[in-house]
Formats: C-alpha cells, structure tokens, sequence
C-alpha cells in the first residue's frame, strides 16, 4: 500500500467551521454564499499538501443518529437549525467535492463520525495509514499508532496533529477510554450531562483508577460518598452516555488510490466564481501534467 495516509474529512464540521469564520460576501455568480464551500476545500487542500493522502473521503451523516435519540432525546436537541445560506452550498457540496476526484460517502442513519471511525479501522487492519479531518473530540477515541486526528484551529496554525500522546496530554485518559471519559464528564456540544456533579478532572481520576464506566459503577460503595452516588443515582444515564459516545462500525469498501483532479478542481471552483481558488488549482493541473 502506498505511504500515503487516507484522509477522511467530517465534511459537516468543516462546513459549519468554514461557514462561520469567512463572510457571507464571497459569492457565487447567482448571488449566494459559497464561503462554507470555499473555505472548506481551503482546509483540505491544506492537508493535501502537507499528508500527501493516497485519498480522500469527504464523510455526511444524519445529524443525530436515530439510536442516539432513542438512547437519549436530548442528544443534538438543542442544535438551531441550518442556516439557509449554509443549506444550499450543502446541497451542492457533493457535487463539488467530486469535481476534485475525492470520494463522498454518505449515510441517512447514522453520522459522519461513525464513517470516518470506520474507514480508520478498516485502514488500518489494512496495513495503511489514516487521518481523520474533524473538529470534533468523540473522534479521539479512534486514534491510534496508526490512525491520528487533524483537529482544526483557529488562526493560521492550520489543524493540530493528535496521536494517543496528544490525546493523554489533553484528558488524561487513553484513546479507548474516551467514550468513557465523555459518559462521565458529559459533552456540552451534545446535549449529554454527564454524571451529576463530576467535571472532567474527578473523570479523569476515576478511569485512572478503574480503567472503565462499568469497573468505576461496581466500585462506587468504596468511592467518596458524593462520587459514589453520582455513579450508582446515574448509572443506566452513563450506561446510554457512554453508547451514544461510541461510535458505530459501518461495513465500508476503502477507496482505491485516487490523486487530487486538480483540472476538474478548477473548472468547479470558476464555475462558482471562486476564481482565485481556480488559478491556484490551474497551476497544479499545470505542475501535473
């Protein structure tokens, strides 16, 4: 298998990111907003040039998955909904990220997370390499020797590079308890509390100590008294928190090796007025051939 990693991308986070943090001015020729679009391929191609990916996987999914609300009706409830200048570059954004040669893979149930999980697992029993391309933390829980996360930043520091170092220098906790650690602590940006009255660094200790959510629940008549009762008052809450925090395995057919188009790249980007973007991408059609 080539050196190169795969990236897959949570194309829905580096829209909404891209979305917010460029203006609503840069337009297409009809008059609308491509900014998320725009500023979304920025980023990729960024990582292009630094990774060198064998591939690229732009990942959409349900915005909450179906079991998840089941589990939990609050998960994702409180999310506004999609501003209209947002929705119909979404529409158009598979269109567009297939003009690059990069594959878009899409799921109606579950979500873009559970995708890249997937195509990182398979990846990597492969023998390769992969790079998840997110903004959102849940995704540490897949990182490995094998599989690191380019979690996005702001300024122009460009995305940071978290291997399991990074993700133990953060919580304190390893990849694989992640979905524990978020049981625990509770994740703000989806609606889960956690465990009434532990914040993240009684989590921390906690799997410290007793590795699990499920070790930590049977040992919670030996922990402090506040603590213990959070756990055992808590327990079939966490027990749901700490599924809806796993992510799902999907059976996936990991793309073949596919370079970037960079000509089709171009005609995209003119074709929706971002004409800098199509110099720049003229040139590597140029370089290239």
């Amino acid at each position: 298998m080539p050196s190169g990693p795969l990236l897959a991308v949570d194309a829905p986070s580096l829209l909404y990111r891209a979305f917010f943090a460029l203006p609503k001015t840069i337009t297409g020729p009809d008059g609308r907003p491509v900014n998320a679009l725009l500023g979304c391929v920025n980023l990729v191609l960024q990582a292009i040039e630094q990774y060198r990916p064998r591939a690229v996987v732009m990942c959409f999914g349900a915005e909450a998955a179906e079991y998840r609300v089941e589990l939990y009706p609050a998960y994702h409830a409180d999310r506004p909904e999609m501003p209209p200048e947002l929705a119909h570059q979404w529409r158009d954004a598979p269109a567009f990220f297939e003009a690059f040669g990069w594959t878009v893979l899409s799921h109606d149930t579950l979500e873009a997370d559970d995708l890249l999980g997937s195509l990182a697992l398979e990846e990597a029993e492969a023998g390769g390499e992969a790079l998840l391309f997110t903004g959102d933390r849940d995704m540490f829980q897949c990182v490995s020797d094998r599989v690191k996360v380019l979690f996005p930043r702001g300024g122009k520091d460009g995305p940071e590079l978290i291997g399991p170092d990074e993700v133990r220098r953060r919580y304190g906790v390893e990849p694989e308890q992640v979905p524990d650690f978020i049981a625990l602590r509770g994740d703000p940006s989806d609606g889960l509390p956690g465990a009434k009255g532990i914040g993240e660094k009684t989590a921390k200790e906690i799997l410290r100590e007793h590795g699990t959510l499920e070790n930590a629940i049977a040992a919670s008549v030996r922990m402090r008294p506040r603590v213990g009762a959070a756990l055992r008052d808590g327990e079939q809450e966490l027990r749901a928190f700490r599924e809806i925090a796993t992510l799902v395995r999907v059976p996936i057919d990991l793309p073949p090796d596919r370079p970037t188009d960079w000509a089709g790249a171009a005609a995209a980007a003119r074709e929706r007025g971002m004409n800098r973007l199509a110099e720049r991408l003229e040139k590597l059609a140029a370089a290239a051939a």
